[in-house]
This record gives C-alpha cells, sequence and structure tokens, in this order.
C-alpha cells in the first residue's frame, strides 16, 4: 500500500476511473474503496458466491449478521432469506456486464386508440453523474436526474437570499427569511408534491415547417413523456446557480432554464430553447411562474389560511409588464383599517409582444390550441406570472428570455423599476442583470476564498466537496469580513448593548483609536487598562457577518434570518444559532483565523453557567439565551445540553496550544471571564435520586429580575453580578474546572455520566434516556479533557491561581471522594459502592451549587496547579477503568447505558451498540493504535455497517413488533391477582381481554404516568399500582426506550445514516493516524491510513448521485434507509470535513510552527495537465496562477501555497521583504506567525513534497 516506486501513469489511470462513477461488482477498488482489508474481500466473495447460488436455485448460508441480505436486515422484513437482493452495486450474472445480461422485452405503453393513439417513451437515460466545465467554471452535472426519486437543494447566495428546491422543480424562494417569500415556504414534502403547482410553468406548441404539423411539449412533465427527452440538472460549484435542462430528441429541441441572484434586481430564471434541426420552427410558448404569493405573507399565513390569503390576493400589470402580487389590505378582524403597501414584483424580458396572464386558468385552452387572453387584473385567486409569446427559431440558433422576482417592493421601487424597464431593451437588460450577477459570483468567491474553499488538485470532485463543505461552514459560523481588522463603530454599538453602565467610559477610551482597530492591538491595549470587564468585552467580540440557523423547509422547527445589513442598508456584523452548533463551525473557521481562537474560548466559557452548563442560544448583541417553559407544546423542554461543552472546549483549547503555545497559561490566573445566569435551578441531589427526569425548575422571579436589568444595565445583565451589579469576573482556571467538576459529580463508575439536566446530548433522538441514561459518550470525551489539563498544569508545579472559594472547596470534595475511593478501581467495583460514590459526588455538587444560588460566590482563594494535576489524574484512572468496563464481547463499546438505582446500590444495564460510542472512545486518546485499528475492524463487520451506502448507521437496526403483537400482556403474567382483579371488575380503562382472549392495556395508556392517572381516578385498585406498573414495563420495556431514536425511520431514526457523525468517524481516524506517526507505529499508520479512505469512501462525493440520492458533493444531514440524502446544507458534516482537508494535504501547525506532512495525500491529487488556480488575496483581489503538471495549490490564511512532487522536502517562501529558501517541511516560528496574523507579509508559499511520501 505503501509503495514508493508506484510510477505516476498508475496514478493517472487511477484518477480516471473515481469511486463512484462507475458501478464495479465489488465493494472496492483495493486500497481506495469499500471495506478495510479481508472484510472487504470476503464480502465480495460471498456477493458473489450468493449471486451463484441464487441462480443456481441452492440456499446460501451466511457466516454473520453482516454478511445476510440486506432485505432481512430493513425493519418489518420477512427473516427468511430474500433471492432478490438490494444493492448498492447492481447483480449481473458472473462474466456478463450488466449490457450484455439478457432482459425482457417491455411492450411498448399506448395512450389514446386508433388514429390518435401515442406511445410513450420512457426514458431507458442512465442516471450519471459527472465534474464538468461550461463557460470557464466548473459544475457538476446529473445526466437522467428524472430517474431518481425527488431529492431536496438549496441554492445560497452572496446576499440574504435564500432558494431551496426540489429536484421536480418546485421550490421556495426569498430574502432574509421564510415570511419573505415568492412561493409558500411549505415543508419538504409538500414541495416535492407541488410539481407543476409551484414554481416555473412552460408549455410550448411546435410548428415544423417541414410537414406543418404542431406538437404539444410540456418540458420536465413527470409523467411518462410522448418524446424521446433526457434531462440533465446542473449546479454550479459556487452554490450559486442552478440549471435544468431537457433535450427532446424527436423534436430536436432542447429546452433549459436557470436560477440565480442579482442583488439588484431580484431572483432571476433564465430560460433558453434551442434549435438542433437543420430547419426553422415555428415556437409558440406560455412561460412563467406560478402559486407566487403576496409580499409580507408570513409562514403561518401560508401553511394554516392559505385559502384565506387567496380571497385577498390582488394580482395586477403595470407599466411595461411588471406584475404586481400583494394583499388588497392587511388580513385582520380588528375594528380599524389596516393598509397593504407592499408587493412582489415579477417581470420579463426576451418574450416579444407577448401577452399575460396572471392566473393559470387559460393553460387548458392554450394545450387544446386555442386561443387566450391578456389578464390585466386577477383578485382573489393565486397568482401567477405567464408570458406568452410567439417567434420563429432558426435553425442551429436559440432563443433566450428572463424572468426577474423581488420581494418586498414598495411606490417607490416599483416606479423605478418601471423607468428602467422602459428605457432599456432587452439586450440591455440582460447586460445589466449579467454584470450583477457577475458581480455576486465574484463576491461569492470573495467571502468562501478568505475562508480557504478554493483550490486546485488533479480530483475535481474532492475540490467541489470542500469549496461545498467550507461554504455551508461559513453560512451558519459565519466569516470575518476584514481579516482582523474590527470597525471602531461596530465595537463601540456592541459594547453600548452589551453595558450601558460602563460603555460611556469605555467609548471614550476607544475614541482615541482610528476608525478601523487592529484586533491583536486592541487586546493589548485593552488588558493595559487593567479594566476586568473592558478587557471580557473587546475579547468576546467576534466580528463575523453571513451567519444564519440552520433552517430549510426539511427542519421547518428552525428558524433562519438572513441579517447582512441594518434598518439603513449598512453592513451588519451578526452571528446566531444555538450555542452547540455555532461553536463546531467556528472550530473549523478559526482554521484559517487563528488568532481569533481566544474570542471563540471567550465566549465559549463566558456562556457557561456556575453549574457548569451553557444556555441554547448564543449570538452577537444578545449575548445568551435560554429556553422558557411553554407548557403543552410537545417539542418544548427546559434544561442543559451536555457533551458538546467538553469536546468543544476542549478542541478550541488545543488549538490555541497548537497555534500560540504558552498563551493559555497567561489567562488562567487572569479575572476577566464571566458566568451565565439562567434562570434555571437545578434541583438538589435528593430531589435529582426522587425524580431525576425533572430536574430543572424555571425561576421565574429570578428570571424577571434578568429582565429588568436588561432592560436597565444592558445585556450583561443575563450574567452573574457580584454585590455592586456589576459583572461577576473570575480566571481561565476556574472556567475550566467548572464544566469538569460538574460532569465527575455525575459521574456512575462504568457506567457513564448521569444524564439529568432534562436533555440528552448530540443525538437528541436519544431523548427518552434522560433521567435514566448514562452517557460514555462524555465519559470518553472527559478521558481526552483531562489529558489536556495535566499537560497544561503540569509544567506550572506549584504556581498558585484565583478561584471562587466555592469552586475550590467543590474541587476538594470531588477529589476526596474519588482519592478516597481509588484502590476500587483495581477490580471490580460493586452496585452498593457504585452508589456511595455517585452519591457523594453528587451532593458535593448540589452544596456548592445551592450554596451559591441562596448567597452568591463568597471570596477568592488560591488553589495550586498541582492540585489540578492531582485531580485530573485520578479522575482520569476513572475514566480510563470505565472505558475499559464498556468494551463488549463485540469488541466495540458502550455509547449510552441505563441507571437503576435501588434503595442502595446503583447498577447499571446496558444498551445496545451506537456509532457514536465507537466515535468518541477513538477520540478519547486511550484506545490509540492497534487496539484503535482493531475497532474500525470491528465496526466494518457489526451490523451498523449499511453495505449499500458502504458507511454506518447510528445504530443497529432492528426488527420491531407489529401492530397486532404490540400491547400484549404477557401470557405468564395474565394470572396475576392485580390481572385477575382489574379484569373481574370489568376496568376496561386498565386493562381488557378481545375476542381472541388477548389481555391488553387500554388505547389511551400511554405511559406509566397515564396508568398511575387511571389507577388514582378509581381508586378501588390503589393497592395494585405497584404489580401493574410492573407489569407495563415488562409488557413496554419503556425503561430501555431511548426516544424518537427507536421509534422513527427518517432523521436520526433506525436505519438511518447520519453523516454528521460519519464524518466525527473520518476525523477520529486521522487524528488516530497522525497519533501512530508521531509514536513511530508504523503497522498502524498504513491501516489506519487505509481506514480513513474506507471511511471516506462511503461519504457522499464518492458516490454516484443515484446511490446517494442528490448531489453527491454537496453536504446532507442524513440518509434513511428507504430514500436518498435528505436536508441539505448546514449540517455538523461540513466542519469535520474541512478540518480532516487540512489533514490530507499534510498542512499541520505544531508549536506554533506549519508543518506540512502529507501522510495522507494522495499522487492522485497533482495535476496531470496545466491547470489555473484561481484564489482571493488577502486584499480582496480575485487572481489566478498557473499550476503545472504534477503540482497542486490551495490557499492557507489565504495565502497561496504550491505544492510540487519532488525528491525531498524543500520550501521555498515568497514574502514582500525578500525570499527564503531551506530544506525541510516546517515553517519558522515567524514566519508562521506572520502567516496567521494575514498582514500580507507573507505572498507564496512553494513546497517540494517527496513522492515517496505520497500514497
Amino acid at each position: 500500500f505503501f509503495s514508493r516506486a508506484r510510477p505516476m501513469s498508475k496514478w493517472n489511470d487511477h484518477q480516471a476511473v473515481r469511486p463512484g462513477s462507475v458501478h464495479t461488482t465489488t465493494f472496492g477498488d483495493q486500497a481506495d474503496q469499500g471495506f478495510h482489508g479481508s472484510v472487504m474481500d470476503e464480502l465480495n466473495a460471498e456477493l458473489e458466491a450468493e449471486i451463484v447460488a441464487v441462480k443456481g436455485g441452492k440456499p446460501m448460508s451466511y457466516r454473520d449478521d453482516t454478511s445476510r441480505p440486506l432485505q432481512d436486515l430493513y425493519s418489518g422484513s420477512p427473516t427468511r432469506s430474500s433471492p432478490k437482493r438490494t444493492r448498492a452495486i447492481g447483480e449481473r450474472s458472473p462474466g456478463l456486464s450488466p449490457r450484455e445480461a439478457p432482459r425482457k422485452e417491455r411492450k411498448p405503453l399506448v395512450v389514446g386508440h386508433g388514429s390518435s393513439a401515442t406511445i410513450l417513451q420512457p426514458s431507458a437515460e442512465p442516471i450519471k453523474g459527472e465534474y464538468v466545465e461550461r463557460d470557464g467554471e466548473a459544475w457538476y452535472a446529473i445526466r437522467g436526474f428524472d430517474q431518481m426519486p425527488p431529492f431536496f437543494m438549496s441554492v445560497v447566495s452572496d446576499s440574504n437570499f435564500w432558494m431551496f428546491i426540489s429536484s421536480v422543480g418546485a421550490l421556495t424562494c426569498g430574502r432574509v427569511d421564510a415570511n419573505s417569500s415568492v412561493f409558500p415556504y411549505y415543508t419538504v414534502d409538500k414541495i416535492h408534491d407541488s410539481a407543476h403547482l409551484t414554481g416555473p410553468l412552460t408549455v410550448l406548441r411546435v410548428t415544423t415547417r417541414d410537414d406543418g404539423k404542431t406538437f404539444l411539449w410540456e418540458p420536465f412533465v413527470k409523467h411518462p413523456p410522448a418524446y424521446c427527452v433526457h434531462r440533465t440538472i446542473y449546479k454550479n460549484m459556487l452554490g450559486n446557480r442552478l440549471e435544468f435542462e431537457e433535450v427532446n430528441d424527436d423534436l430536436q429541441l432542447t429546452f433549459s432554464y436557470s436560477w440565480g441572484f442579482s442583488e439588484k434586481f431580484g431572483l432571476v430564471r433564465k430560460c433558453k430553447v434551442t434549435n438542433l434541426r437543420k430547419s426553422p420552427v415555428e415556437i409558440n410558448i406560455v412561460d412563467g411562474l406560478q402559486n407566487i404569493i403576496p409580499a409580507k405573507t408570513n409562514m403561518w399565513l401560508q401553511d394554516f389560511m392559505a385559502n384565506l390569503v387567496d380571497a385577498y390576493k390582488w394580482n395586477e400589470i403595470v407599466g411595461p409588464g411588471i406584475g404586481l402580487f400583494c394583499l388588497f389590505a392587511g388580513m385582520s378582524d380588528r375594528a380599524e383599517a389596516v393598509e397593504s403597501l407592499f408587493a412582489t414584483t415579477v417581470w420579463q424580458s426576451g418574450l416579444n409582444d407577448p401577452k399575460y396572464l396572471l392566473s393559470v386558468n387559460q393553460i387548458g385552452n392554450f394545450k387544446k390550441g386555442l386561443k387566450i387572453d391578456d389578464e390585466e387584473l386577477i383578485r382573489g385567486q393565486r397568482g401567477a406570472f405567464l408570458t406568452n409569446s410567439e417567434f420563429v427559431l432558426q435553425p442551429e440558433s436559440d432563443h433566450t428570455w428572463m424572468t426577474v422576482c423581488e420581494v418586498g417592493q414598495t411606490h417607490a421601487s416599483i416606479a423605478e423599476l418601471e423607468i428602467t424597464l422602459a428605457r432599456n431593451m432587452h439586450k440591455q437588460l440582460s447586460e445589466l442583470v449579467d454584470a450583477s450577477m457577475a458581480e455576486a459570483d465574484a463576491n461569492m468567491k470573495r467571502i468562501m476564498g478568505a475562508a480557504d474553499a478554493l483550490q486546485c488538485t488533479g480530483d475535481s470532485l474532492t475540490v467541489m466537496h470542500h469549496y461545498a463543505n467550507v461554504m455551508f461552514n461559513v453560512m451558519r459560523g459565519g466569516i470575518f469580513i476584514d481579516n482582523y481588522n474590527v470597525e471602531k463603530a461596530d465595537l463601540c454599538a456592541f459594547i453600548e448593548k452589551r453595558n450601558t453602565l460602563g460603555s460611556e467610559e469605555w467609548s471614550k477610551w476607544l475614541s482615541g483609536f482610528p476608525d478601523t482597530i487592529d484586533y491583536t492591538l486592541l487586546i493589548e491595549k485593552a488588558r493595559a487598562q487593567e479594566d476586568g470587564n473592558l478587557t471580557r468585552l473587546c475579547l468576546e467580540y467576534v466580528p463575523v457577518t453571513f451567519s444564519r440557523r440552520h433552517g430549510d423547509p426539511s427542519r421547518p422547527w428552525n428558524k433562519f434570518s438572513i441579517v447582512l445589513k441594518d434598518a439603513n442598508g449598512n453592513k451588519k456584523l451578526n452571528y446566531q444559532g444555538n450555542w452547540r452548533d455555532i461553536f463546531q463551525n467556528w472550530e473549523a473557521l478559526c482554521m484559517s483565523y487563528p488568532n481569533f481562537i481566544d474570542s471563540m474560548i471567550a465566549k465559549f466559557v463566558n456562556a457557561t453557567t456556575i453549574d457548569g452548563y451553557n444556555p441554547y442560544v448564543v449570538n452577537k448583541d444578545q449575548g445568551i439565551n435560554w429556553e422558557c417553559p411553554e407548557p403543552g407544546a410537545a417539542f418544548a423542554n427546559l434544561g442543559y445540553w451536555g457533551d458538546h461543552q467538553i469536546i468543544y472546549l476542549l478542541k478550541f483549547l488545543e488549538l490555541s496550544n497548537q497555534f500560540h503555545p504558552g498563551r493559555l497559561e497567561k489567562y488562567l490566573n487572569q479575572e476577566i471571564f464571566s458566568y451565565a445566569n439562567v434562570p434555571y435551578d437545578y434541583l438538589p441531589w435528593e430531589k435529582i435520586i426522587e425524580d431525576s427526569k425533572n430536574t430543572i425548575s424555571f425561576n421565574d422571579e429570578k428570571n424577571e429580575k434578568i429582565e429588568f436589568l436588561v432592560k436597565h444595565m444592558g445585556t450583561d445583565g443575563k450574567l452573574v453580578l457580584d454585590a455592586t451589579n456589576k459583572v461577576y469576573l473570575v480566571t481561565l482556571c476556574e472556567k475550566l474546572l467548572v464544566p469538569i467538576l460538574a460532569k465527575a459529580s455525575n459521574m456512575v463508575v462504568d457506567g457513564g455520566i448521569w444524564l439529568n439536566t432534562q436533555r440528552p446530548e448530540w443525538n437528541d433522538a436519544n431523548n427518552a434516556i434522560v433521567g435514566n441514561g448514562l452517557s460514555m459518550v462524555t465519559l470518553y470525551y472527559m478521558r481526552r479533557y483531562t489529558q489536556f489539563m495535566i499537560r497544561l498544569f503540569t509544567p506550572l508545579g506549584q504556581q498558585r491561581m484565583l478561584v471562587s472559594e466555592d469552586v475550590a472547596q467543590w474541587m476538594q470534595r470531588v477529589l476526596a471522594v474519588l482519592k478516597q475511593n481509588e484502590e476500587a478501581l483495581g477490580g471490580t467495583v460493586g452496585d452498593k459502592l457504585r452508589r456511595q460514590i455517585l452519591d457523594l459526588l453528587g451532593e458535593s455538587a448540589s452544596a456548592y451549587r445551592w450554596k451559591v444560588y441562596k448567597n452568591g460566590f463568597g471570596g477568592k482563594v488560591e488553589v495550586c496547579a498541582a492540585q489540578v494535576v492531582e485531580l485530573m489524574e485520578v479522575l482520569q484512572k476513572y475514566c480510563e477503568h470505565s472505558i475499559n468496563a464498556n468494551q463488549t464481547d463485540t469488541g466495540l463499546f458502550h455509547a449510552y447505558n441505563i441507571l437503576v438505582l435501588g434503595h442502595d446500590d446503583a447498577k447499571v444495564e446496558y444498551l445496545y451498540e451506537m456509532l457514536e460510542g465507537q466515535v468518541s472512545v477513538l477520540s478519547s486518546n486511550f484506545v490509540t493504535g492497534d487496539r484503535a485499528v482493531q475497532v474500525f475492524e470491528k465496526l466494518f463487520r457489526s451490523t451498523m455497517y449499511r453495505r449499500d451506502q458502504r458507511t454506518f448507521m447510528l445504530y443497529p437496526d432492528r426488527q420491531l413488533k407489529g401492530f397486532m403483537d404490540k400491547n400484549v400482556v404477557p401470557v405468564e403474567q395474565c394470572k396475576s391477582s392485580a390481572v385477575r382483579a382489574v379484569l373481574e371488575k370489568g376496568h376496561k380503562s386498565i386493562l381488557y381481554k378481545d375476542c381472541k382472549g388477548v389481555v391488553r392495556w387500554a388505547s389511551d395508556l400511554c405511559n406509566a404516568r397515564d396508568l398511575k392517572a387511571a389507577v388514582a381516578k378509581i381508586g378501588s385498585i390503589n393497592n395494585y399500582l405497584e404489580d401493574l406498573l410492573a407489569l407495563y414495563e415488562a409488557t413496554f420495556n419503556h425503561r430501555a426506550f431511548t426516544g424518537r431514536s427507536g421509534t422513527m425511520f427518517g432523521f436520526e431514526g433506525l436505519g438511518c445514516i447520519y453523516w454528521h457523525m460519519v464524518s466525527k468517524l473520518l476525523l477520529a481516524s486521522q487524528e488516530l493516524l497522525y497519533t501512530a506517526v508521531e509514536a513511530g507505529q508504523s503497522d498502524a499508520q498504513m491501516n489506519l491510513c487505509r481506514i480513513y479512505y474506507d471511511v471516506r469512501g462511503g461519504i457522499g462525493f464518492n458516490k454516484s448521485p443515484d446511490v446517494y440520492g442528490a448531489f453527491p458533493c454537496d453536504p446532507y444531514s442524513h440518509t434513511p434507509k428507504h430514500a436518498g440524502a435528505q436536508q441539505p446544507g448546514m449540517t455538523g458534516q461540513v466542519k469535520e470535513e474541512v478540518i480532516t482537508r487540512w489533514g490530507e494535504l499534510g498542512l499541520r501547525v505544531e508549536q506554533g510552527r506549519i508543518c506540512f506532512k502529507p501522510r495522507l495525500l494522495r499522487a492522485s491529487e497533482f495535476l496531470r495537465v496545466k491547470g489555473t488556480f484561481e484564489y482571493v488575496t488577502l486584499q480582496g483581489e480575485i487572481t489566478k496562477m498557473d499550476v503545472l503538471p504534477q503540482q497542486l495549490a490551495f490557499t492557507y490564511c489565504q495565502v497561496p501555497v504550491l505544492f510540487k512532487m519532488g525528491k525531498g522536502y524543500h520550501i521555498q517562501i515568497q514574502s514582500i521583504t525578500g525570499n527564503l529558501s531551506f530544506d525541510g517541511n516546517s515553517l519558522p516560528e515567524e514566519v508562521s506567525a506572520d502567516v496567521f496574523a494575514r498582514r500580507g507579509v507573507i505572498t507564496k508559499v512553494e513546497v517540494e513534497i517527496p513522492e515517496d511520501d505520497l500514497i
């Protein structure tokens, strides 16, 4: 595998056949595709054996569940072996290619009778995905996309435009948010169902000059066409254009339309019809858009009051063909007039002598060849903007036109549009729109280029996929708009919103700065003021833009808002998101902006509570937000999420040490950090033991006080304050201790961290294990956290740091409990001892937080770094003991367990294995080297592996009971006294016996709580309550109920692949590989390299579109078993893959130095022919650079880096002060610092890579 003598031509041949572009009969292409090692070979052998066995009518025996037929592994499928297999590879007879295999002839389908009969032409076009270049731009094409099930796409813009569109053509789009849309903002299923009802509509009557016949053609209509057609969908790499194309072989015509954006004009639909004939044709066309909604129609009205909205609709044509779509009046039942003074505008250019239709009422007549008339006004009906035009299309020529939409238009803006359209002919309008769209393209390149999205390698699909990952990461996390330059005006506004009491003094200080301030200088100057709150605010200021929450019609519960400008049209800096989402995207972003790592750490720790948890939402101006009670709302809840704190915070800390060694140590004893004051009371320990599912009480009094403080002092009023109403400040040492102490205080030895804060962890579909669940996932990450803390604090020796006295006491209590029971780790920890340890730890946290709740923090004391190390070392031992105890007989590890509390003991019951458990244990820095390789081997053999997608589900799919098999009281329990008493007394609200004699629970009893209420209502059977509850549990086994994860079959449900978790696995394998490199473990390095590409091979961009179910280069959230990829775009997957891409290129940062260690770089990534690398300079200029054969190029911190294939490591640095050349694979620390600082000092880095180090 690591052969150094492999010739370049071999890699060229390999590059020509990418995994996913050609169907093969095996699950792997030697080292590059499919299973790891022998697993791949064994399964391929079984596949061929099974085909032979089935065709010969012989039974087939299977080695284990991994190789059983896929249908048998599907939930609800028969358990017998099925002779028909569903596989990604496509079965065929041995020795025959798919085209050679005999096929049964199909009889043609006919519509009509006699002379009017039409033979339908079902498309036999194979589905094919490929990278193409069109007009010098990179696109991905899916040919035959109409043969795939409908899939959903996101088309993005450089401004506040948004678009979500189905492959059937139906869509929703608009500006800012869903309340400003052109078409209804429905859920994804309704959009798929809206084909030819919402969005584009095109009908052509085509008359041929050859025979004078007129043909009716409706491009993209889903029903079997009467013509032989070929359909292709294209998406450009920038992600802001989408094009549909239909080629009609019978009519020898092509029709295509594309979507794009123009900040000046609006959403642009460009159309083209092309005559492929040698003779002219006459075209009579109706083209345009339908189901256009009025301006300012919010989501609620669109979805729940659509028919009432219709009654208010006013659709009219004004001026030179401008369609206006508005509500004639505001919708209200109040006794007051409400004017509606906004309209959506639609206009077209390019179809001459037009007739305009404002509804679809005449489309039927047009299809029949009848005359249609202009529509100038349509009231009380769905709006449409359709243009009828006739023209002659000369041989081998085309005709183009465009339709443009804009939302939220006023009388003033419509008047300006009338003048613009009246003064310009189609050619001039087209040029104006094209210029605006070209500027949008350039802006997209500048935005994404600033985050190092642009690359030039021999692997075009990897380049496109990396761009898409960066793009969606930036869309959620935001982008810094001017390197490290901070706008003073925005900083002053930020400080004033955060703290009005101190803003006047701080604004005076800021007045001495220029309008644009260097961020690094700002922090230095603020710290010199020795004002902790000033430093805190400056450090927490994160000046990003372009951020929005990850909402779309496939996740309508998330509401997005793209706010890039303020009310005056000025640029607005902002970010918004769930705290557990925004920080993961910032982790990838700070790889390109490493000098902002400190700000991200500050924002993270300043949002943690005194309990050691985080609120739900973080944003720029409001700081933090939390969930409030919503009685009766099934999807609303209070509580704290747990696992993300440890690993996400840790990743920033690790990055700080890599980029800026020694900087964290300086913050450890600086009181410049704060606590979030969330109005949740985490109940005392005895209450948690009593009812572990209800542990958080909303403190209304505190919430009201916080609202008062925010009104009078700014959003700093949401933070913990001291006695003088100033923000209570603590050191970084304290902020790093509190989260790990919170987790340690809920540790169940051998079980995990008790989930008793009313919220699940990363996979919130496991919502039902809250209260009785134990997270090994968090414990695995804790092990890595303790290792980091030991390395951070050990060199400090006896150095002392300030912490709150209450935190110090909490730390000492936890340390004492762990030390006291440390000897038990040498053997088996019994249930009683486990309970004793749990109670002592839990009581220590309870005592701490309730003292602070009631009295606030006491004084400050000093703790010694050695004490912190002592705590981390003993806690690490507990973690490692529990990790070893959670490795199963299969070689895999548990993710979550169940806690069963008795009177004085604590038992641990184990759930099935989950992918999340393997990812987190492989990220713990404890399971490494050969042991990690073994875990991967077992994982590939497990029932979590989906062979059809060559990747992993979140958990094994499993057989579930059918409806009639559910709710059956076990026969052996039917003779119990409790059952007999209930049945004899006829209490059918509890139990009944059906006509077949089966004893069942009443259908209204959904859980034990309902059963308790029903028994209490009857009263006379109260003495049987405990027996009935036990019987109910025996029937339904709710104790092992994990939540939505075990009851749904999409999203994070059964049979589903969650691509974020797969990408986490990819990152874990890469981290383990580089760990093996540093440790000199050559065998493990070789195996982990192969494993890495096995995991990577299952990710979408390595697949064909029909296997992936969508555009392969685009990230999607999940793939259920019954469908293709779902939920496009802003998934957590992108963060991990941005980071792994740097690892693939071998770019590492160690001790402040940029190093090049390409242990995963393929020789096939180097160009075979000369190419051009387009990138964005630090000054925002779009620049091109030649890249020769055996070279590749990318940017890092926007500095262009050129790799050359050579004999040894050699680096050439170009800078504004001169050039530098030397042997080696790392940049000097001062040069690296210049790159990190993005000052423009370093202009180019060229690195010669030894060919022997490539794979």
